[in-house]
């Protein structure tokens, strides 16, 4: 293993891991797994009470990355105003691409299924499954949000439901 790339992540910075979202470094240990010495991020989901341990040398590879800025934020909040755009496709193709812009990590990606899975009250009735992926984006992007303004995921969640509900009046 080479140690000459310092990694970019250090304790106690926020990080958005692709498959689980916002998360916290809490230390980065070494551990021997399988007869080999890796160097590891140990991350912290508060919120779903989960750890998860990264090599450092995969962190980039698997889509690690630090914080959005707060440009990309404010993109996704003027995404989040546009016109939604469902396709004509099946559901099933559909849901298939909505877990995966959430999957992605992209937070532009995830405001584009939040934009288009939105419901007013006025309209039709979601389905179970498009209920569990709005809500799964929803969070991933107000715990963004949260996380770069430094404020509450309440605060945050309430910023991108005045965004919503301003797009829909």
């Amino acid at each position: 293993m080479s140690k000459s790339k310092k990694s970019e992540f250090r304790p106690d910075d926020y990080v958005v891991y692709p498959a689980h979202g916002v998360g916290q470094i809490v230390s980065i240990e070494e551990q021997e797994i399988a007869g080999i010495k890796l160097e590891l991020f140990v991350i912290s989901f508060e919120k779903d009470k989960m750890t998860l341990r990264v090599p450092t040398n995969k962190a980039t590879e698997v889509g690690m990355r630090g914080l959005s800025s707060p440009d990309v934020v404010s993109k996704a909040m003027s995404t989040l105003k546009g016109k939604a755009k469902v396709k004509r496709a099946m559901w099933s193709r559909r849901a298939q691409e909505y877990e995966q812009k959430i999957n992605s990590g992209d937070l532009i990606a995830i405001a584009e299924v939040v934009r288009d899975l939105h419901r007013t009250d006025d309209q039709r009735e979601q389905s179970y499954s498009e209920r569990q992926l709005y809500e799964a984006a929803l969070e991933r992007l107000t715990r963004e949000v949260a996380a770069v303004s430094g404020g509450d995921e309440v605060q945050a969640a309430k910023k991108v439901d005045d965004v919503l509900v301003s797009r829909a009046a």
